[in-house]
């Protein structure tokens, strides 16, 4: 059997015209770099990236009982979202495993955005699909028809800004008003877009929706205003390192449907009461493992797979790990038995056969300066 051929962005004419390396990634075609990691990833930090996001997975969710349908079809409680507002809630198994993380934006009374991982497009379009019965709502995949723009990082809202004082974006309210976790809708040269105060960096940031015939025009807008303050286009190495940086879990690493929320420090998105699909299953057994921020010393980075050590006996495993570019040493993720994951634990990493002495550490690992 041939392959199965690559999905491409709406933006792949400008990653080629900027001399991106590309990457197979969840079945598309993606940037990983432009011109260096390193460089991207401190220019994020320093003043902005522009990222590609175009394919994550975009699923609307509408009618009279779009909040009741979220509340079981997803662990969270969805009654009291207002509009304009984001929610970070997970999608679960039956036996309460995970099957995706997943960002849910109000954009109406009874209108639903769910962005889910793009390696769970069919998961999620599934699962959601399969959970609608006795509820009067709608489950659509959007995927092909939106695009995601990203841009992260000091600079990112005084780029938006001056496209604001160009004209070219129209957003309904001013952006200085749309707090964290926030959306509102917007015109971009005369197209419709959801503008999200999100993002997966640790760094303030936007993220525009919009359709895939507006997207070049959106990149090249937000590279043109940004060029004098340092922002570039990011690719998805940077992208893993920043996440990173800000203990975000990554789906595949982190998360999966051998974990249970609690266990990923995730037990505050999950609702008290109601009988959401997974309720059942959702608490994890005592001893089961659970995520740990890692300082290694030295500069031998981990990697995911790696073993933790703690007197010679192997007690849990690495789920991803880099020589942090910001702070100059090495961090890692790893599940790891939950007798020693108090913070300040003293554990080993083995790294190819050495014991790198790692310290258990409160994620995240990087936190942005606060206004002020």
């Amino acid at each position: 059997m041939s392959p199965t051929p690559l999905r491409s962005s709406p933006l792949e004419p400008a990653h080629e015209a900027a001399g991106a390396t590309f990457t197979d990634f969840a079945g598309y075609r993606m940037p990983v770099r432009y011109s260096s990691d390193l460089a991207e990833h401190h220019a994020v930090r320093q003043s902005a990236g522009v990222f590609d996001l175009s394919h994550m997975a975009e699923i609307g969710v509408t009618g009279p009982d779009a909040v009741a349908f979220l509340d079981h079809a997803l662990a969270g409680s969805f009654g009291a979202m207002p509009l304009g507002r984001a929610k970070y809630s997970l999608l679960l198994a039956e036996d309460g495993g995970i099957l995706d993380d997943l960002v849910v934006y109000r954009t109406d009374d009874d209108v639903f955005l769910v962005v889910a991982n793009a390696s769970n497009r069919e998961v999620a379009v599934a699962a959601l699909s399969e959970r609608t019965d006795g509820f009067d709502v709608a489950v659509s995949d959007d995927s092909d028809s939106t695009a995601l723009v990203a841009i992260q990082g000091p600079a990112a809202a005084g780029t938006l800004d001056a496209l604001v004082v160009a004209d070219r974006l129209q957003p309904e309210s001013p952006l200085d008003d749309l707090g964290y976790y926030r959306a509102l809708h917007a015109v971009f040269d005369g197209s419709e877009v959801l503008v999200a105060r999100t993002g997966y960096t640790g760094e303030d940031g936007f993220e525009l929706y919009c359709a895939p015939e507006v997207a070049p025009a959106i990149w090249d807008a937000l590279l043109e205003a940004g060029a004098d303050r340092g922002v570039v286009p990011a690719g998805l190495a940077a992208r893993d390192t920043l996440r990173l940086e800000a203990g975000m879990p990554l789906y595949g690493h982190e998360l999966s449907t051998d974990v249970r929320p609690a266990q990923a420090g995730l037990g505050r998105v999950v609702a008290k009461t109601g009988d959401f699909v997974g309720a059942a299953g959702v608490a994890p057994t005592d001893d089961a493992r659970v995520l740990v921020g890692l300082v290694t010393e030295g500069r031998r980075a981990p990697r995911a797979g790696y073993d933790v050590v703690h007197d010679g006996t192997v007690v849990g495993t690495v789920t991803s790990g880099a020589l942090s570019p910001t702070l100059g040493h090495p961090v890692a993720m790893a599940f790891v038995d939950p007798a020693l994951a108090a913070e300040g634990q003293l554990l080993h990493i083995d790294v190819r056969g050495t014991a790198i002495p790692s310290t258990v550490t409160a994620f995240p690992f990087y936190r942005r300066a606060s206004k002020g």
